[in-house]
């Protein structure tokens, strides 16, 4: 089962090579116009995710699994064996394909990789903690 977290990220990568997420109640198209803010999520973003969360009967563009969907037992997120991007995979088997499938220009080498959030302070504070572990096995 794919987590909150893990569903929000999905959303995040696709939003940035301008994959529209589909709300069939109000026929309505939600694309933020910004997904990262610094090192987090945009206010832009922000809103559309409490948005979609609100309305889980929207999918992304290219799939046919509702944020519901993706939420529930059935469904794993797991990287694209093409592109290496998120997708939606069937927990019990069923072949699925990958949102990257109807971009003909994906992946394209010449724009930044869609990314999440990174957090410099945890960043850093991991890679201290690495060499702190290395100096200390050094001295012994």
């Amino acid at each position: 089962m794919a987590t909150v977290n893990q569903v929000k990220q999905y959303l995040a990568y696709w939003f940035q090579v301008g994959k529209p997420v589909i709300c069939p109640k109000g026929d309505r198209q939600i694309l933020p116009m910004t997904v990262l803010e610094g090192n987090q999520y945009s206010p832009d973003f922000e809103a559309c995710w409490q948005d979609l969360n609100a309305n889980r009967d929207c999918y992304l563009q290219g799939t046919t699994q509702t944020i519901a969907d993706l939420l529930s037992e059935r469904w794993d997120i797991a990287d694209c064996p093409r592109c290496a991007m998120p997708m939606p995979f069937d927990a019990v088997g069923l072949k699925n394909g990958c949102p990257c499938a109807d971009l003909a220009d994906w992946p394209n080498v010449n724009i930044p990789v869609p990314h999440c959030p990174h957090y410099a302070r945890d960043q850093l504070s991991a890679i201290h903690k690495r060499l702190r572990s290395r100096q200390h096995h050094s001295d012994l």
